[in-house]
């Protein structure tokens, strides 16, 4: 946090051009991806989530097969 107390107001709440400030402040220290590695990640996160639909989808018509042959 920043040592700038003197721009906060009386009632100890900040400005909300001081916030402003600061929070582009703070975006500016961000160290983006690059495009490859969004495209890198995207990758892995879209093969992640195909991977637990799969999963999810047997383990459902498993339980769901093993529940008809209890029930029926």
């Amino acid at each position: 946090m920043s040592d700038h107390h003197e721009l906060a107001t009386k009632s100890g709440r900040t400005s909300p051009i001081t916030f402003y400030r600061q929070a582009v402040a703070e975006l500016r220290k961000v160290v983006w991806p690059t495009r490859p590695q969004v495209v890198n990640y995207f990758f892995i996160v879209l093969a992640f989530v195909l991977f637990m639909m799969a999963l999810v989808t047997s383990l459902d018509l498993v339980f769901s097969k093993v529940m008809f042959k209890i029930f029926a």
